[in-house]
């Protein structure tokens, strides 16, 4: 999403809530100078892909001996 800088001035509320899905690009003089992005959004998609790659049935004392095996 493109915004302008005297729109998220207006409404930085909004956007504040908006970017933590989605980036956001502020405009000045028409062109893009700032993109606002989640902090935490690297870590996130980091989570979703390692998200299953465990099977259920393993204990922790398994996947401590399988990690210390690399």
């Amino acid at each position: 999403m493109t915004v302008t800088a005297a729109e998220l001035k207006m409404n930085l509320g909004k956007y504040l809530v908006l970017a933590e899905t989605e980036d956001i690009f502020i405009s000045q003089n028409g062109k893009v100078s700032v993109k606002l992005v989640n902090n935490n959004q690297d870590r996130v998609e980091a989570m979703k892909s390692l998200f299953g790659c465990i099977s259920d049935d393993i204990t922790l004392e398994e996947a401590m001996e399988e990690r210390a095996k690399i």
